[in-house]
């Protein structure tokens, strides 16, 4: 069992996952869909770190409804994304490091493969809902396995000919392909969710994965529909961050958009093999100070340091997940993939490069088969010369030019360790093997 940790204590409740298998109809003369090809929903906030979450300890924001997940099924304390939305979504969707196939801000490389690629050609069904930021190319959802697709910031802008953000209020979308204005006071998040409830029932009776990465709760920081000053005329903020104080408002329309998706798989009868995984692809904007059980934790989207990238994942699965278990095992967005398809038996081609492991035994109850440590290798726009990488386990980080920290006494990366214990020199010795162990990779930029 891997030591406790203070982060431990705080858990973390970031990520969202959902696999489900269908049981057959009275009148169906089929049998059942077997539990080992569970449907798969995966849900991930945008910028809201595990600070944010009631059960990781917020005292600012109310999240009942991923704290009742969270005490349904297993949350994991130790889970890292990219320090921002990209270069998380790279790393999870392909299953490698970004320092292997990372090209720039805003793309994924069309040569690489996916893990709706992969789930689909083992037989599901495929769709993706919400922010896309992936590829310009008209047909980039499709290409990269979904079947179908609603999303914002695809081929079209962020900003409108009105200088005003298009995600929220009245967005601006594209419904497989094809685009799509709102006018009469809609807001994306329900848009989102309805897309998604209607895959998922549509296609009840088949394996199938929903994907959403939410718009929620990236800047500008505005009303939602619960909100007082909600203004259903409004088309978007002119502002890039908006208004801070409609922060936890936004939160807890997150909180609302899960537990109404967690409740429509029950209403479908396909719940109780589900496997809901509910995650964030970094830690929280800049602007936004929050208080917890454990201190005060300042936003740091797009730093190295904890807060920046240390973000929640909680799976539910009921039947395979014990409900309320916790677990110290440490996890990477590189490990997504390789435990979807492990869940869904779908095959990994030997010529991908998997830097990921799966984490379906942990899942099941398993501890201790999983990594010891994780390496991240980070540049916003993929330049090898400015990129900086780390490996880490638990409590300690060892950044590739030799600074070493004491993740849980000191968050905030402001003292480095300089007199070891043996322990910690052993520790450093193994961090820095994981670190040796991706030398050899030349980024895309430097090929």
């Amino acid at each position: 069992m891997l030591k406790r940790t203070l982060w431990s204590t705080l858990g973390i409740l970031a990520s969202s996952l959902v696999f489900t298998a269908a049981p057959a109809s009275a009148t169906d003369p089929s049998p059942p869909r077997s539990s080992d090809r569970p449907n798969i929903v995966l849900i991930m906030a945008d910028d809201m770190g595990f600070e944010c979450l009631g059960a990781n300890g917020s005292l600012d924001y109310q999240t009942p409804h991923i704290d009742r997940i969270a005490r349904e099924g297993l949350r994991f304390e130790h889970c890292y994304s990219q320090p921002i939305c990209t270069p998380s979504r790279v790393k999870l969707m392909t299953g490698q490091t970004n320092k292997r196939n990372y090209v720039k801000f805003g793309k994924l490389d069309r040569k690489q493969t996916t893990f709706a690629q992969l789930l689909k050609s083992a037989g599901y069904r495929t769709c993706i809902a919400g922010k896309w930021q992936l590829g310009s190319e008209l047909d980039s959802p499709q290409h990269f396995g979904f079947d179908e697709s609603l999303l914002w910031q695809h081929t079209r802008g962020r900003m409108d000919n009105r200088k005003r953000d298009t995600r929220y209020p009245n967005p601006r979308l594209e419904r497989n392909g094809t685009k799509e204005d709102h006018n009469d006071g809609e807001f994306s998040s329900d848009l989102f969710a309805d897309f998604l409830c209607d895959f998922m029932e549509t296609n009840r009776d088949q394996p199938f994965l929903a994907y959403y990465p939410m718009a929620l709760v990236h800047c500008p920081f505005c009303p939602t529909p619960d909100s007082e000053d909600w203004d259903p005329t409004s088309h978007g903020s002119k502002t890039y961050k908006g208004q801070p104080e409609h922060f936890g408002d936004m939160v807890a329309y997150v909180d609302k958009i899960v537990g109404r998706i967690d409740q429509k798989l029950s209403d479908l009868g396909i719940r109780e093999n589900t496997l809901l995984v509910f995650t964030g692809d970094n830690g929280t904007d800049k602007p936004i100070v929050t208080q917890t059980r454990f201190g005060e934790v300042v936003g740091a989207k797009g730093e190295m340091v904890d807060a920046g990238n240390h973000v929640t994942c909680i799976a539910k699965w009921p039947g395979v997940i014990q409900p309320g278990r916790v677990t110290s095992q440490i996890i990477d967005f590189s490990d997504f993939l390789p435990t979807m398809c492990d869940a869904g038996a779908a095959e990994i081609p030997a010529r991908l490069p998997i830097d990921g492991q799966s984490f379906l035994p942990v899942l099941r109850g398993i501890e201790g088969q999983g990594r010891q440590s994780m390496f991240m290798w980070y540049e916003r726009n993929g330049n090898p010369k400015k990129a900086r990488e780390f490996a880490r386990n638990q409590r300690y980080k060892l950044y590739g030019d030799g600074t070493f920290f004491d993740i849980e006494m000191d968050r905030n990366e402001q003292s480095p360790l300089q007199s070891l214990t043996d322990d910690q020199k052993d520790i450093q010795s193994m961090l820095q093997t994981k670190i040796d162990s991706f030398a050899n990779i030349i980024p895309p930029q430097a090929r």
